[in-house]
């Protein structure tokens, strides 16, 4: 009971830097920390961290919580809810962060260095010519009075920098990845305000959580060795320590960092291409969380249900574009045929098949024309690629296809296309049944059935060996077209 009550006051957050739009490994980690927040009733929050000033938009932050908001991940408090740990934007924040920089100074767990980016250039070259790891060596750790009066003659503006203990060992204590030791003496006495007066991301994180009673962090496995060093700043303080929970990385298919060649996108480019925020989320759950059966397609309520952290792995995830496609072609069956329809015009219409008006004017044909491609589909933006073969007038013979070739070396495939010239232009009612019996026609007139038949007819008004099916394709682009394909394919032989 005591653990359920604990869970019960769970509170997560998802806390992004505006600096571009939401990436895939970003999109992770706020699904996580929602899916476990809903899981035992908690809450999560959304905030800022915008001291980034040079990068920092207001156009990114939108872009960011659209994204959420797209993929249905919906936040209690935070940018855009409001609450009672206000404000939520580290630029809004930083009055609130001025104490503890005097608390940890006062305590002589920080003092303030005034070294230039000169004299720390050459100390990391230096440490790097030995095979150390660069660090800052503590030049500053004792100034006299004397010594900070020179500097700020000099006209240097001081850093304030966190005093690390020599010789001790820093644990981890990770939901995911177990206990983590780190030695201080590999740390280094580290910037917690610039000389701006700004805080570093380490101190303000730190502050931030705290002060917003967060109990769980969780997020990627690069923010690990961060870790150390603000478990220091929650000791100097005596701030309660959240526990932290560090996702494994996102790898392409070849096991190398994720880029965009490995479809390391942003979460709305997804979108425009048509993919479902319903599959996504089934697909990102996946890339580190493992449920226990073989179940591979879950509703939002299931995954609710079953996520939890104990079944997130320590090994990295592997981005498989093709999983993504086939999760959402799924996806796409499911979703009725008006919904999908309406998913495809925006491509349609970049693509220049269609118009806003013959939208409208031709919206149960093209209903039927999605229908007939539908099965292929793997995402929306393939629709114009996936129908063109029902616009135009003409087509284009492909004469290196070999199935083609083999057809067109019949003699019958002359004669079947021209037949199909001739009766379709004569035909006026016109659907799938005229079509099937026009074509059994046809090849009772010239003998022929079956391969020889139905693949002249195809190329007849495709030009290609593969596509839709036949009697759809026929039945979708009617008898004056079908007339006319033919016709210039005719003109091709």
């Amino acid at each position: 009971m005591e653990g359920e009550c604990f869970m019960s006051k769970v509170r997560v957050r998802y806390a992004p830097s505006p600096t571009g739009p939401l990436h895939i490994g970003g999109a992770r980690s706020a699904l996580f920390n929602w899916l476990f927040a809903r899981h035992f009733g908690g809450t999560m929050l959304v905030r800022i961290e915008d001291t980034d000033l040079e990068r920092s938009t207001r156009e990114a932050e939108e872009l960011i919580l659209d994204s959420l908001r797209w993929l249905g991940i919906d936040w209690d408090e935070g940018i855009d809810v409001g609450g009672d740990h206000g404000p939520y934007r580290q630029q809004e924040r930083l009055a609130l962060y001025k104490p503890y920089t005097q608390k940890l100074l006062e305590s002589g767990h920080a003092y303030e260095c005034y070294c230039t980016e000169e004299e720390l250039e050459a100390e990391r070259q230096e440490l790097k010519a030995r095979g150390e790891l660069p660090r800052y060596l503590g030049k500053c750790r004792n100034l006299t009075a004397q010594e900070k009066e020179k500097y700020i003659a000099e006209g240097r503006k001081p850093v304030i920098r966190f005093r690390v203990p020599d010789g001790k060992k820093i644990v981890v204590d990770d939901l995911v990845r177990g206990k983590v030791e780190f030695d201080s003496d590999g740390i280094g006495d580290f910037v917690l305000v610039k000389s701006n007066g700004l805080p570093t991301y380490n101190f303000a994180v730190v502050l931030d959580d705290a002060l917003m009673e967060i109990t769980h962090v969780i997020r990627g496995d690069e923010h690990l060795s961060n870790t150390p060093r603000q478990l220091l700043i929650y000791q100097a303080l005596a701030l309660p320590q959240p526990q932290f929970a560090h996702v494994s990385l996102i790898l392409g298919e070849d096991r190398s960092k994720m880029s965009k060649r490995h479809g390391a996108t942003s979460v709305l480019q997804y979108r425009e291409d048509g993919y479902l925020p319903e599959a996504l989320i089934n697909f990102l759950v996946l890339l580190g969380w493992s449920p226990e059966g073989e179940q591979e397609i879950f509703s939002v309520d299931e995954l609710i249900e079953q996520f939890s952290l104990e079944r997130v792995s320590k090994s990295p995830a592997v981005f498989d574009m093709n999983k993504l496609k086939w999760m959402n072609a799924h996806y796409l069956k499911a979703l009725p045929l008006a919904d999908l329809t309406h998913l495809c015009l925006p491509h349609l219409e970049k693509a220049g098949l269609i118009t806003k008006e013959t939208a409208e004017t031709d919206l149960p044909w093209l209903e039927a024309a999605v229908d007939a491609v539908r099965e292929k589909m793997e995402y929306a933006a393939q629709a114009p690629e996936l129908m063109r073969v029902f616009f135009g007038d003409t087509v284009l013979l492909d004469k290196d296809n070999e199935e083609v070739k083999q057809t067109l070396s019949l003699n019958t495939t002359k004669q079947v296309i021209s037949a199909l010239q001739q009766r379709a232009g004569e035909l006026t009612s016109w659907d799938s049944a005229t079509v099937r019996k026009l074509l059994k026609e046809i090849g009772k007139e010239i003998g022929v059935k079956g391969k020889a038949l139905f693949m002249a007819a195809r190329i007849a008004v495709t030009g290609q060996s593969h596509g839709p099916d036949l009697n759809s394709v026929l039945t979708l682009i009617g008898p004056k077209r079908a007339a006319l394909r033919a016709k210039s394919v005719l003109d091709q032989l």
